[in-house]
């Protein structure tokens, strides 16, 4: 059954119109091997876009005459196991011949060799006033036992010893055990314990730093990366801005080495004032930091720095205002001190810093110092409106008037502070009073 068969098509449908073709040979309509009818039908003896693979060496089957395959329950023993306990499984028995040798599992049973000490040795190369010999002993015997599975270790420790103390002390007794009994240092000099030893506080710090690693937040993370983008940037712009510098400086062989000279005065001349016995040795520690650094960590590094010198001030300028912080900047800048430092090193940071602080002290003494004179001068101004004001003479024509008090008006009204406005100032306040005036004579009209 092809695929016409299949459609309900006849075979010969138009067997007029059709022209005679010449039969194509029989290699040619040869159906290759492994290829069913139906399929070679339908791709209508196309050239395979892959070789051919001859089917037949794929679907060889075992010789069943020559071989006879069986299952059996045989008994085994392995190397691996120091008592000779004898076990059962299922075997391949091939023409009745059981398989023979070592159990199969038996190869991947490693085990560690662990150094032994005597007496004499622990007494001469291994006494530590941390360990005792009995703590040691028990060590030496789990760390045979679970081949230093230092984690199973430190939980069958009878002591509460944490897994980097129980690391440092097993490689140290190894280590002076294997430089103790070699003939000479050369001997050992190779070997890893002897070569690479066990750091205990760097093991620490390593664990540490990756759990602090493993338990960022999403946030620190993107923070993080934001911050190695900026510093890529920023090496890049600094790349191609140095890169179109050299290419506008002329060529001048004493000009160059004099601009090289006088760089890196001028790239740590924010710190000169601050130390200035420290000028000679900067451009020195430079060039030694720049030979043996890459540029992009340099620049990492310093773009770290100035984002942490940015964090600390405004750390320390958190209690001041928006004004006060300005008035620091506008006072680093009258003082010749760039607001930000061009090489901010951890020497030049820390000087930064506490510029700023002194700046913001002196800032905070002169307001101190604005208040109090503010104060003195209100309390000398109350002082001269409370001074006791001219005694007024009395007339004998005005014996008989009745007496007044000047701090009372009509109606029981305080007029001393309007009598205070209409005095004149101080200076005529003192001054003696003037004499009287006598009446002048009433001259007679001519009526009288």
């Amino acid at each position: 059954m092809d695929a016409k068969d299949i459609l309900g098509l006849p075979k010969n449908s138009f067997p007029t119109a059709q022209e005679k073709k010449p039969r194509p040979s029989k290699d040619s309509q040869r159906k290759p091997d492994g290829v069913s009818r139906e399929v070679y039908a339908l791709i209508g003896g196309m050239a395979p876009l892959m070789p051919s693979i001859e089917v037949s060496h794929l679907k060889k089957r075992p010789n069943s005459e020559k071989e006879k395959i069986t299952w059996q329950w045989l008994p085994f023993t392995s190397s691996a196991r120091t008592d000779s306990l004898q076990l059962y499984h299922w075997v391949r028995v091939v023409n009745g011949v059981p398989p023979t040798g070592d159990y199969s599992f038996a190869k991947y049973n490693k085990s560690v060799d662990v150094l032994r000490y005597t007496d004499e040795e622990y007494e001469k190369h291994l006494i530590d006033p941390m360990w005792s010999k009995e703590e040691t002993d028990q060590l030496f015997d789990l760390c045979e036992r679970f081949d230093l599975r230092f984690i199973v270790i430190a939980d069958r420790f009878p002591s509460s010893r944490s897994v980097e103390e129980l690391k440092s002390r097993y490689y140290s007794v190894t280590r002076s055990l294997l430089i103790a009994r070699a003939p000479s240092a050369s001997d050992v000099s190779g070997h890893p314990l002897v070569k690479e030893p066990y750091n205990m506080v760097h093991e620490i710090e390593r664990k540490c730093a990756l759990s602090a690693v493993l338990s960022q937040t999403k946030q620190q993370e993107r923070r993080d990366a934001e911050i190695l983008a900026e510093a890529k940037r920023i090496m890049e712009s600094r790349m191609a801005s140095k890169s179109a510098e050299d290419a506008e400086m002329p060529l001048n062989p004493t000009g160059n080495e004099t601009e090289k000279a006088t760089a890196p005065a001028e790239s740590v001349s924010p710190s000169t004032n601050i130390h200035p016995s420290s000028s000679t040795a900067a451009p020195a520690t430079a060039t030694t930091e720049s030979a043996s650094t890459p540029a992009s960590l340099r620049m990492l590094r310093v773009y770290l720095r100035t984002h942490v010198l940015d964090q600390m001030v405004q750390a320390a300028s958190s209690t001041a205002g928006l004004r006060t912080i300005k008035r620091v900047d506008q006072t680093l800048q009258d003082l010749g001190v760039h607001v930000k430092p061009k090489v901010p090193t951890k020497a030049v940071c820390a000087e930064h810093l506490e510029l700023r602080k002194e700046i913001l002290t002196l800032l905070n003494l002169q307001k101190q110092l604005q208040n109090k004179e503010a104060e003195a001068s209100a309390n000398r101004d109350s002082s001269y409106a409370e001074a006791p004001s001219t005694p007024k003479r009395t007339y004998r024509g005005d014996v008989d008037r009745a007496f007044v008090p000047d701090s009372v008006g009509f109606g029981g009204e305080r007029v001393g502070k309007r009598d205070h406005k209409r005095k004149a100032s101080g200076r005529f306040i003192d001054a003696p009073p003037s004499p009287p005036q006598s009446k002048r004579p009433r001259k007679l009209k001519a009526s009288d």
